[in-house]
């Protein structure tokens, strides 16, 4: 019996050690960004269920997990205020550095309110260099402005 979306979680991340799975792969066979899949997979988005039924044969899930990966998580995945694992610090570097900065930015260019992480797309890719290979990174979120009432 299934308790929690973090068991789903842990027998996915633990097959694909087991199988050899690349996140592109899995995204490949589900039709959607590897981004996304990913993000679904390690418990942060609710699937549709033709995809939650792909991801359960890719990763050898039994239909309770399958059910699981359709139910709207509890999003948020860092267990620490301040991340303790070093790729995730630097996100949080960067933006303790720079997010009064990207506010700043916006705000100048598009007004008073947020970007959105709800109307969002992100796109990871390895940037050749000869110095070193870069991290291109490109976050689109949709301007939500707040309204006057």
């Amino acid at each position: 019996m299934i308790t929690s979306r973090d068991q789903v979680t842990e027998h996915i991340i633990s097959n694909k050690v087991r199988l050899g799975i690349q996140w592109s792969d899995v995204a490949n066979e589900v039709g959607l960004s590897k981004e996304w899949v990913t993000a679904a997979c390690l418990g942060q988005m609710a699937m549709e269920k033709a995809h939650a039924e792909v991801v359960g044969k890719i990763f050898e899930l039994s239909d309770e997990e399958v059910a699981w990966l359709q139910i709207v998580p509890y999003k948020g995945s860092i267990p620490t205020a301040v991340p303790t694992d070093p790729l995730i610090y630097r996100w949080y570097e960067v933006v303790n550095v720079y997010g009064t900065t990207i506010k700043e930015l916006i705000h100048e260019e598009f007004g008073d309110g947020i970007m959105s992480a709800i109307d969002f797309s992100m796109d990871i890719q390895r940037e050749p260099d000869p110095k070193g290979d870069r991290v291109n990174v490109v976050l689109s979120g949709k301007f939500l402005p707040y309204k006057t009432f």
